[in-house]
Formats: structure tokens, C-alpha cells, sequence
């Protein structure tokens, strides 16, 4: 039977790829929503094509230019943030895939659950702010979380049909990102347009900066500690350059399983949305004669001190990685519009863990109150730094 796909965030980097898999795949998935911040021109292109049920424009100054340009269609249109959030409810959706950035995407991962629909996350931050709510959530209802990103795939991959507690530890990979073997002195004057340089992935502007400070990666470890129930210590980083062995897990008895393929997204997508089967596809496959050397090192936590201060909020748990995160994407936007340094990422969200208090154990309205207060709190503190 087709599934019916929600798309949240269909205009992004894994929207608009997830889009490109369904193409190859038209009796396998439909397309019931789609979804998108800002980008009403390619909303109302993609509405155009693919006829979804509905859609939703989050930036409800839009909403008038999509309906009126989809009027003459059967779609569906809706605005805001609320409608982002219940629309995942519609008793036509198989699966939700989650490619909303940052804190946005927290309800609507909660509310798909609710609603029992199995869920394509691509959405990190949703498992980095609340994961133990999601993931409670989830279990209580018998939900499928499927990571999308291509290090939680991997891991995934390598667990199937493996016994529970068989994993003794798991490294993530990182490509390392665009200053790979720098050190911090060669940071201190670098640009916007030198940090969204990525060697190897095409992503949004986030999500590179990200990369680029090796926040990423460290979001990565907090999401790895709730989607496959690990303690920190079993979660390791490793450097790897060629981005070819996607991650690997190490079990009990010593042996090491790794997932291997070319760095194209649209492989763990198609995993996500197929599951439990695989499928045949035609994206090129790897060949090891092209790729004679696979090198592997540590990372530098002195001079990515993200990835430091990432495992010291999963270490202290709680609403500390809330606060991690909120201070992150309001330092990013802010390196984003030059308004602080490369390095000085790190400060506003050190300042930002050192200055919430901690909640030990949150519910739902914590996590809200926490990402509110904190974002006041590194607004501040970027308008004190000196750059």
C-alpha cells in the first residue's frame, strides 16, 4: 500500500531531496502535506506538482499570496505555527517525515506521536531539547521514530536484528567540516561565506555553521543518547574526512559493524521512508577503487568547544539541553548576520548553561520556558560582545 507522506519542511535541503525520492517511487508514497516557513514561491511550485491534500505557510503574512495562488486547486491551505503543529494529526497521513529546523520542530514531533503516526526524523533538535518526553511518548504508543540523518541511519542500520543491550558503544563520524586540523588562532577572523563551505554535504545555512563548529556533531550525541537508549560514555565521535563509513557500533563481544555509501542524503531518506523494507534504486553506488584510503582521528574539543559543551549539558541532563540548544541557533542566526565571531559561538552558549537554572526533571511547559528564556539571555549577551 502507498503511504501517505507529511512533509514538514518540504522547501529545505531534505524537503525538497525527500520530494526527489517520492519522484522515483510514485506507487510507493504520496504526498498528503506539505509544509514551509518562509518559501511561499517553491511551496506554491511543489503544491502545484504534486496536488497534496493541504499545505501550511508558517509566516502567516503569506498566507494570502499561497491561497490565492492555489485556489483554483483542490489544496488545502493553512498558516501559522498552530496549524504546522495540528495539521501532523489528519487521519490521511501514514508518516510524518520532520525536516523543520531547530526548536519548531518539538511539537509537531510530539503531536504526530499522539496522533499515532510513525516518524521520519530529520529534526535533531526535537530528541536534543525534550528526548526523553518523545521518546516516552513514542514507546507508550507504539511509535516508530525513524532517524533520517545519515549517522543515526547508520547506527540503525547496523542494529537491525541485533539483541537489545548487544551495543557496548557506538562513534558517530564527522567529515570534520570545512577547518578540519585548524586551530583557534587561524578561527578568530573567519567569515560567513568560509564556514558555509562544506567539503561534502549540501545543507542549509544552520545546519553547515553547525557543522562548521562541530555543534552538529554534538547535537548528534544527544540525539543518539535518546533514540537508541545509551549512556554518554557509550557514545563517541571519531573524525573522518572521506564521509564514506556513515557510523558504526562496536558490540559486546568486540566485533564492529559499519554502514558504508557515498555521502548523498537521499539514502538514509530512502531508508526512513521504506522501511522495514529495502528497495531497489538506482543513486550510484560505491566503489572502493575510487576511495583507496579511509582515514579516521580524534576531534579537537579545545578548539570545537561545542562538541565539549554539547556532552556537558547531556552530562548534567535535564533542561540543560534546551538551554544548549536555544543558545546555539540564537548564536548561529547571529554569526549568520556577522554580528559575533566564529569563536565567539561557543561563548553565548557556555554564558547560557551557566546561567539557567537547572531543572532536573521538565515536563513539556519547562522545555517552553526554558527555550524562551534562554533565547532572552544569549540576546543579551550577543549585544555585549565586542566584534
Amino acid at each position: 500500500m502507498k503511504k501517505n507522506l507529511a512533509i514538514l519542511g518540504s522547501t529545505g535541503s531534505i524537503g525538497t531531496q525527500t520530494l526527489d525520492v517520492v519522484r522515483d517511487y510514485p506507487d510507493m508514497f504520496g504526498v498528503e502535506v506539505l509544509t514551509a516557513q518562509d518559501n511561499s514561491d517553491l511551496l506554491i511550485r511543489q503544491a502545484r506538482e504534486w496536488l497534496p491534500n493541504a499545505v501550511v505557510i508558517g509566516n502567516k503574512a503569506s498566507f494570502s499570496k499561497v491561497s490565492d495562488a492555489l485556489k483554483s486547486l483542490p489544496v488545502k491551505v493553512y498558516a501559522g505555527e498552530e496549524s504546522l503543529s495540528q495539521i501532523v494529526e489528519m487521519e490521511s497521513i501514514d508518516l510524518v517525515l520532520n525536516a523543520l529546523v531547530g526548536y519548531a520542530g518539538l511539537k509537531p514531533t510530539l503531536n504526530a506521536i499522539k496522533a499515532g503516526k510513525n516518524v521520519a526524523l530529520a529534526n535533531k533538535e526535537a530528541l536534543v531539547i525534550a528526548g526523553d518526553l518523545v521518546m516516552s511518548e513514542a514507546k507508550a504508543k507504539g511509535i516508530l521514530v525513524l532517524p533520517v540523518d545519515s549517522e543515526h541511519s547508520a547506527i540503525f542500520q547496523c542494529l537491525a536484528g541485533e539483541a537489545p543491550g548487544s551495543a557496548e558503544k557506538i562513534y558517530l563520524t564527522a567529515s570534520g567540516g570545512p577547518f578540519r586540523g585548524k586551530q583557534r588562532e587561524n578561527l578568530m577572523h573567519v567569515t560567513r561565506e568560509e564556514a558555509l563551505k562544506h567539503p561534502n554535504w549540501k545543507m542549509g545555512d544552520k545546519i553547515t555553521i553547525d557543522s562548521a563548529s562541530m555543534m552538529n556533531k554534538g547535537l548528534e550525541v544527544i540525539e543518539a543518547r535518546w533514540l537508541f537508549d545509551l549512556k554518554p560514555s557509550q557514545i563517541d565521535v571519531i573524525i573522518h574526512p572521506q564521509s564514506i563509513v556513515h557510523s558504526f557500533v562496536q558490540f559486546v563481544d568486540g566485533s564492529i559493524k559499519a554502514q558504508i555509501g557515498l555521502p548523498d542524503m537521499k539514502l538514509p531518506i530512502l531508508y526512513a521512508l521504506s522501511y522495514p523494507q529495502r528497495v531497489l534504486s538506482d543513486l550510484p553506488r560505491f566503489d572502493f577503487r575510487n576511495y583507496p584510503q579511509l582515514t579516521f582521528e580524534q576531534p579537537d574539543k579545545e578548539v570545537f568547544r561545542n562538541l565539549s559543551l554539547a556532552y556537558e549539558a547531556l552530562h548534567q541532563g535535564g533542561n540543560m539541553p534546551c538551554v544548549l540548544n536555544a543558545a546555539n541557533e540564537t548564536a548561529v542566526e547571529a554569526f549568520l548576520k556577522e554580528q559575533i565571531g566564529f569563536l565567539q559561538l561557543s561563548l553565548v552558549i557556555e554564558h547560557c548553561l551557566k546561567t539557567m537554572p537547572h531543572i532536573r526533571k521538565p515536563g513539556y511547559d519547562d522545555y517552553v520556558q526554558t527555550h524562551v528564556e534562554t533565547l532572552v539571555i544569549a540576546r543579551e549577551y550577543v549585544k555585549k560582545i565586542k566584534y
